[in-house]
């Protein structure tokens, strides 16, 4: 005879909604700025050409923290249900490898340029950065406490700053003496992808905004969002949480603004005070969203796993990366199709540039388009509760 036992099963964590809609917020913007056509493009929609911020700059660190802040919740998930560290770093690095991957195929879809030796592959770019990040800051997750994780953020932004201000750059010089810091082609994140890739393997042939030093501060936004998920998952009030998370942001606002002074902020190099600037913004938005969302329960019935009020935000949230892969998919598979001038995407393209004197607002509504196509393709693994993970 088989009798239960009384002993207890660890409890799951429970999920953060305003994660998921935050999550979703960022990936609906991210397709909005990627799929601008043209050379005008609209207002805000715009990446910073150097020095400097936009709106736009802030969308791809907001979801590099969410990647941290997510790496918390879903470990612990994972270990209350009774997975060990050791699985979890493979499986961690098994993920990475594969969003690598989705990236590469992202860069050569269609897959009819490659030519025989690969010659004009981009290797760098959007997943694979966020391939490489997830990889550092999913290992490091696993290791006890927080301060080796506080610490290993601030030698990445302390340490990036250290390697572009003094390590002298080959046929330019030291930074500062001769050369600006940020000078476009002689700094030491462009130096290097040069040393490594032919210029036909960079986004913009003299450096690549997503090269592989930058990539060092870029974890380190990352790990702004593992610490920030530690706390929402200390034993704190709400209220208390988004204090803190408020403070926080305020104060790398702050910070990331004065260091902009000596090491401005820049996109594309992914400088020191881009991922303090940056990382408040993030994390002033994040503690909001938490605010209304999870704290104020606006829109939430009790009970809720989905309101209606962010279903459209959660289709994206909740297959972020399915999303933003259909999205880059879709104007090369447009283009497979029979139809005259390389696919109906860039037909309707050509009649909005045509007829739309507001050449800024036939960007918008062309990347608005493809935003809305992308929303449709993935509705339905949302409405049958399909959520496709890495």
């Amino acid at each position: 005879m088989v009798t239960a036992t009384s002993t207890p099963q660890p409890q799951k964590p429970s999920r953060m909604l305003s994660v998921d809609v935050l999550r979703g917020l960022t990936i609906a913007f991210m397709i909005l700025v990627n799929s601008q056509q043209g050379y005008r493009v609209f207002g805000q929609l715009h990446h910073s050409d150097w020095n400097g911020v936009t709106l736009t700059d802030v969308v791809f660190p907001m979801f590099l923290l969410l990647v941290g802040v997510s790496v918390v919740l879903s470990t612990e998930a994972r270990l209350a249900r009774g997975a060990t560290k050791r699985t979890l770093a493979v499986q961690i690095v098994r993920r990475a490898v594969v969003l690598f991957l989705f990236g590469m195929i992202v860069n050569t879809f269609p897959f009819t340029d490659l030519g025989p030796h690969l010659s004009h592959v981009r290797y760098y770019g959007v997943l694979q950065r966020t391939a490489l990040c997830y990889l550092a800051v999913g290992l490091l997750s696993l290791l006890p406490g927080w301060k080796i994780k506080a610490a290993t953020a601030i030698a990445c932004v302390v340490g990036y700053w250290a390697l572009m201000r003094f390590v002298p750059v080959p046929g330019y010089g030291v930074p500062t003496h001769g050369v600006a810091i940020n000078d476009p082609d002689g700094n030491l994140t462009a130096w290097l992808d040069r040393a490594i890739f032919a210029p036909s393997h960079l986004y913009e042939k003299t450096h690549d905004p997503e090269g592989l030093l930058s990539t060092l501060p870029a974890i380190g936004t990352t790990l702004l969002g593992l610490l920030a998920g530690l706390w929402l998952r200390a034993n704190r009030s709400i209220e208390e949480k988004i204090r803190a998370l408020g403070w926080a942001a305020t104060a790398l606002i702050l910070a990331g603004w004065a260091w902009n002074a000596e090491f401005p902020i820049n996109k594309k190099l992914w400088t020191s005070s881009y991922v303090l600037f940056t990382g408040g913004d993030s994390l002033l938005l994040l503690a909001v969203a938490i605010y209304f969302i999870d704290g104020k329960r606006i829109g939430r019935k009790q009970g809720a796993e989905h309101p209606a009020l962010y279903m459209p935000l959660l289709v994206f949230g909740t297959n972020a990366i399915t999303a933003y892969m259909i999205s880059e998919l879709i104007f090369g598979a447009s283009a497979l199709l029979p139809w005259p001038d390389d696919g109906p995407l860039r037909a309707w393209w050509g009649w909005l540039a045509a007829n739309v004197q507001a050449y800024g607002m036939a960007s918008l509504i062309f990347s608005i388009t493809v935003t809305l196509i992308t929303w449709l393709a993935v509705y339905p693994l949302y409405r049958k509760r399909i959520f496709l993970r890495v």
